[in-house]
């Protein structure tokens, strides 16, 4: 695979050179974690970092998939650090956030897939900052029996799992991966636990249509999803699936105007759009929304 479109002035972000980008950073290290926002290479790192957001990456660092949009690494896992769950409680006092997003790498070598190892970091943030809100970004765990149900009951406030593209390209995409079973996590989580608010993505550009687009919002909603963002593919190496084009802010707009009419409670579409971008803010609407929405 080889890069092929030119990145358009919209799409275009800072170097990341402040300092509290560098204190994020070097706190990071200290406490020895890992972050999406590195790993995933996510282009709003430095506005994140320079607000003192980071989305924590758990279980390691290496992925038992092979997503083609993705640039974790692939291969053999690494040990599960039991202390990790700590340190991550630790970061987040240090760091004084408010809301913080947990998401991990896919463990299928794990017999639970890693969602004991989620309910004990969701406990270890309460312990040490107990008003924090709690966003996790788990992965699918499939074939994973009683897993869902072992983070469901650690009480995240935001459940999160992003399907990440449209059913056709799932196996270019995301081969590891089945869209109906990532769709049913999402609908189960709703059935164990209907106050817990659920959130799921889809990245656009790689191949899909606004059709298709739809038809996935119209999935998600049958699903009692709460939250849908959607955000523009970047390749991050000339290995990963390239981009087939550049969708404009015009469509993101467009696609935004859709899903609020569908129903969603809340809608994040742009450009640099990711899951955990601006998700102590959303998470603020989120809530003043469903609140809105009881008293109708």
């Amino acid at each position: 695979m080889q890069y092929k479109l030119k990145k358009p002035d919209w799409i275009r972000v800072k170097a990341p050179v402040s300092k509290e980008y560098q204190e994020t950073r070097d706190l990071m290290r200290n406490l020895k974690l890992n972050t999406v926002c590195e790993e995933a290479s996510c282009p709003n790192i430095g506005e994140c970092w320079a607000k003192r957001h980071a989305t924590v990456m758990i279980l390691g660092s290496v992925c038992t998939r092979a997503c083609t949009f993705c640039n974790i690494k692939t291969g053999r896992p690494d040990l599960l650090d039991p202390h990790e769950p700590e340190r991550v409680g630790e970061a987040v006092a240090q760091m004084g956030l408010h809301h913080v997003v947990i998401t991990s790498v896919d463990r299928d070598d794990l017999e639970d897939g890693g969602a004991y190892h989620f309910a004990e970091t969701i406990k270890a943030i309460r312990k040490k900052t107990p008003h924090t809100t709690i966003e996790v970004l788990t992965p699918d765990f499939l074939r994973k029996e009683g897993a869902i149900e072992i983070v469901v009951n650690a009480r995240p406030d935001v459940y999160n799992h992003n399907l990440e593209t449209v059913p056709r390209l799932y196996a270019e995409v995301r081969p590891g991966a089945r869209y109906f079973h990532s769709l049913r996590l999402l609908q189960t989580v709703k059935e164990l636990d209907p106050s817990l608010f659920t959130k799921s993505g889809i990245m656009v550009g790689l191949g899909e249509d606004k059709g298709e687009v739809y038809q996935v919002m119209d999935d998600l909603r049958a699903a009692s999803v709460d939250f849908m963002t959607i955000g523009q593919y970047l390749q991050p190496t000339p290995k990963h699936h390239v981009v087939d084009r550049f969708v404009t802010p015009s469509e993101f707009e467009d696609y935004a105007r859709m899903a609020r009419g569908k129903g969603f409670l809340m809608v994040s579409a742009s450009p640099l759009t990711r899951s955990s971008y601006h998700a102590g803010e959303d998470f603020l609407h989120l809530r003043e929304a469903r609140e809105q929405q009881l008293q109708l």
